[in-house]
């Protein structure tokens, strides 16, 4: 029988100190053509509005392989339930045996999905952050900046929302942040994306826009921009202006950034073409340049790969 693991389990196992390095290298491995990695599948509901997201893949002789289901519905806060659900089952490469069952709610996901925030911009934020923007007001906005207190030493940050009230609620969650109240980060709130744009080098985008929330107007030269909420077909963060602008774009996965993401609706401009989009694996590794000046505007746009929730999952799993 498989081993059932519970959230509250998991997130006592999860060594949250060396993530970042784990997904980091498992973004080599990917890169590095080490990965064996399937087409996304995709489910979409309209009444009530939803969707899920089956992710799954192996690593070359590894000891697992990995599926993960992971769903978004949006309307479940006003029921009294949280809007992401998920589960991760881990199995054996050896005998295909279903070994572990890890229910964690959709908390690994948006563990990997921010720590995959923070190698982004370990390589290729410029030198000195003096703040962090923060476009969304989601779990994921607040997770992002919590991680990247532990790569960049910014000590405020802005945050825009469409909505005042949810802003006000998540800066005052990030008041009480462990991760904050340890990099001595303060935090306000932005007037407008152009005020968070003019005052910060170090921009992430996390919201479910279907319409770009960033002009390339908006954006100064030595910028980093970590696009994470275009997960899907349809949405999109980023004027298709400001990839033609950038001097760098990166994905995190250039086939998925092709089809869903920030890059596709460049590419489908005639904006940019997939020549000019390198993948995060090869920046880490060095086999290719990330940025090469704190002038330069960067990108990076993310869409989630399943070798994250692999190297997660057996995180979990060398912990039992």
């Amino acid at each position: 029988m498989p081993e059932l693991v519970t959230l509250d389990e998991i997130r006592l196992l999860l060594d949250t100190n060396s993530l970042i390095d784990e997904i980091e290298a498992g973004f080599v491995l990917y890169s590095d053509g080490k990965v064996n990695v399937p087409p996304v599948g995709f489910m979409h509901f309209d009444d009530p509005p939803g969707d899920v997201h089956i992710k799954y893949g192996s690593i070359q002789d590894d000891d697992y392989w990995v599926l993960k289901v992971a769903s978004g519905f949006y309307q479940n806060p006003s029921l009294g339930l949280q809007s992401s659900d998920g589960v991760i089952l881990v199995f054996s490469q050896r005998s295909g045996a279903l070994e572990l069952v890890l229910h964690d709610r959709c908390w690994l996901t948006d563990m990997r999905t921010a720590a995959a925030g923070a190698v982004a911009a370990r390589h290729l934020a410029p030198r000195k952050i003096d703040n962090v923007g923060v476009i969304g007001t989601g779990v994921q906005a607040r997770m992002q900046l919590e991680m990247l207190c532990s790569v960049v030493e910014a000590k405020s940050a802005l945050i825009w929302g469409r909505n005042e009230a949810k802003v006000g609620k998540m800066i005052g969650e990030l008041k009480l942040s462990a991760a904050l109240l340890a990099a001595g980060m303060e935090v306000r709130a932005a007037e407008s994306v152009e005020e968070l744009a003019d005052q910060s080098r170090l921009i992430v985008t996390a919201t479910s826009a279907h319409e770009p929330v960033l002009r390339a107007d908006q954006v100064r030269p030595g910028t980093h921009i970590t696009a994470m909420g275009s997960d899907d077909d349809g949405k999109q963060e980023l004027d298709v202006a400001l990839l033609g602008k950038a001097d760098r774009i990166v994905a995190d996965s250039v086939s998925q950034c092709s089809k869903y993401g920030e890059c596709v609706h460049a590419i489908n401009a005639g904006v940019i073409s997939l020549d000019d989009i390198a993948e995060l694996g090869a920046v880490v590794s060095g086999s290719t340049d990330g940025r090469t000046s704190d002038d330069q505007i960067t990108i990076a746009d993310l869409t989630g790969v399943a070798v994250q929730d692999i190297q997660i999952a057996k995180m979990i799993a060398r912990a039992l």
